[in-house]
């Protein structure tokens, strides 16, 4: 069994790099604008069903489902019920919007529907949310590959992040559609491996895994309390999940630009429903790796002693020091490692070991302790290139996505007079945008970890600028009253009170500022909008009825 990595892990990874690579220079002749940011709009249904998924499935999802399941509860699964409960709105209203307008972003349509300094102020938004989130992404990624191979962090980050901006900058959005179907087949057989191994690794296979996780626990599957604080309860999945999925496949240029890339709007519609086929396979494969892993190390406690033995032993935590002293004063002045003081302490306290596990924020540290003692050389490298997929499938996106938006929404409509004269001056101007992006993302993805808590993290940011984003279009494409200064204004106002919800209720539950991002954005948005203030309202505002009244006329 592979302790570290070997010749074979380090031969797949670098094949998996390898082929990325090959699938940039394969696309690398892109003649023109559409080429580079449409692929020609003229991809298939598989193609953008995959790639939405692989896109929105980041490195922090790989790695916050497994140690959700293993550290608290299984309660996140009721994500995929919100998830299943927006996708007719996206399928039947945000699809058929940017199809039928012909638009290039998401936020062209809100200057049809209110005004350009509405669209520019949601391009901003998004730009913000998609830098923050790929770098939360990559940071998420490099701890778990570091932990697992043991290569330098940053090491990891930089790699990653200049083999994604490479094949994106040479291929466009074709490159990217296509390596995020490779990334999506790579992450999905890794997350199939893994889930038989650990649970042929339990005793009573799979019955074993569901009752030793199970027993002794309550509120496993559904906890309907409101307490802010609570982690994972239901309500707070299921809105919180609701809204945030509603944002990310319908108002987020990430998705848009794969609808807008696929032949026609049917295709669109379809690859979305191939997306959701793919998260009722993905997600539930990650929580059965979470919970084998519960299970695994609760027969195995003593396995888990380097990882907590280190973390006592730096003692840069209330917990840690806490623990510490409770050793030292337990074993005084022994000369044995310490990693065997802690590991013969809980040899028969598989309990007592999880929660502590739980209370030092070691739940990430889990997979890739089991991987190292459990995982065969060469599928090591699998886990690896995986967790990799995971998170250039989020880099290339999200730099490419930001490029389109940067050109788009702002250079081409506010300063036109920018736009070289020549496609070969366009695509140059696009590339270069593209290693800008990709390298201010590697740079901030260096820096997350001080911030704390990844998933943390990663829906605070979420929270507070793609709630205030979706309810952008909300009112413009439901609330025929909306006005450009109540949603221009309220929308800034929504976002400044999420973000400082966020600094004062630290020890709220994360999924909880989403829903308050958005209904504080809509609240304050609909009183602005009765003031008489800003450009006279149509008679006939462009809202979702009003584009299928005329287009059926």
């Amino acid at each position: 069994m592979a302790e570290s990595f070997e010749t074979l892990d380090y031969l797949v990874v670098l094949g998996y790099l390898g082929i990325s690579l090959g699938l940039g220079f394969a696309f690398r002749k892109q003649s023109c604008r559409e080429e580079f940011f449409t692929a020609g709009k003229s991809m298939g249904r598989i193609t953008v069903g995959l790639s939405v998924m692989a896109t929105l499935f980041s490195a922090n999802s790989f790695v916050m489902y497994p140690s959700t399941a293993y550290g608290n509860s299984i309660r996140v699964i009721m994500a995929l019920v919100a998830f299943w409960a927006m996708a007719p709105i996206v399928i039947w209203v945000f699809i058929p919007v940017y199809s039928k307008l012909n638009c290039e972003t998401a936020y062209e349509y809100l200057e049809y529907r209110f005004h350009v300094s509405v669209r520019c102020l949601a391009s901003a938004l998004f730009v913000i949310l998609r830098i923050s989130w790929m770098a939360a992404a990559t940071y998420a990624a490099s701890v778990a590959i570091s932990g697992i191979s043991g290569l330098n962090q940053y090491g990891v980050i930089i790699g990653l992040g200049v083999i994604a901006i490479a094949y994106t900058m040479l291929g466009g959005l074709r490159a990217v559609m296509w390596t995020d179907v490779l990334q999506f087949f790579v992450f999905f057989g890794t997350i199939v491996f893994a889930a038989g191994l650990l649970v042929s690794r339990t005793k009573g296979g799979i019955s074993g895994v569901v009752e030793t996780y199970f027993e002794g626990r309550d509120n496993m599957l559904l906890d309907f309390s409101i307490d802010p604080t609570v982690r994972f309860a239901t309500i707070a999945i299921l809105l919180g999940s609701f809204l945030e999925g509603l944002s990310a496949f319908g108002a987020d240029q990430v998705a848009v630009q794969r609808y807008i890339a696929a032949r026609d709007m049917r295709t669109s519609q379809t690859g979305f429903f191939i997306n959701l086929l793919g998260m009722m396979v993905v997600v539930p494969g990650l929580l059965v790796i979470g919970m084998g892993l519960f299970s695994y190390f609760h027969h195995h406690p003593a396995a888990l002693a380097p990882v907590i033995a280190q973390k006592i032993a730096l003692a840069d935590s209330d917990v840690g020091i806490e623990l510490k002293n409770q050793f030292t004063q337990m074993h005084g002045d022994s000369t044995v490692p310490f990693v065997d003081v802690v590991a013969d302490h809980y040899r028969d306290r598989p309990r007592e070991l999880h929660a502590d596990m739980v209370r030092l924020k070691l739940n990430d540290q889990a997979l890739p302790q089991f991987v190292k003692l459990q995982f065969p050389a060469g599928v090591v490298g699998l886990l690896v290139a995986a967790l990799m997929a995971a998170t250039m499938s989020s880099i290339d996106s999200g730099v490419h996505s930001v490029t389109t938006a940067i050109v788009v929404d702002f250079r081409d409509r506010l300063k036109p007079q920018w736009r070289p004269k020549t496609e070969a001056g366009e695509m140059k101007v696009a590339r270069m945008l593209v290693v800008l992006i990709g390298a201010l993302s590697i740079i901030l993805a260096c820096f997350v970890g001080e911030l704390g808590d990844v998933f943390a993290v990663a829906k605070k940011s979420v929270g507070a600028f793609a709630a205030p984003l979706l309810a952008v279009f909300v009112m413009g494409l439901f609330v025929p009253r909306a006005t450009t200064f109540g949603v221009f204004v309220g929308t800034w106002i929504g976002a400044a009170l999420t973000l400082t919800l966020m600094t004062v209720y630290t020890d709220w539950f994360a999924m909880w500022f989403f829903p308050l991002g958005f209904f504080s954005s809509i609240g304050i948005s609909l009183l602005l909008s009765l003031l008489p203030i800003g450009p006279k309202r149509s008679d006939k505002p462009l809202t979702f009825w009003e584009i299928r009244r005329s287009e059926q006329k």
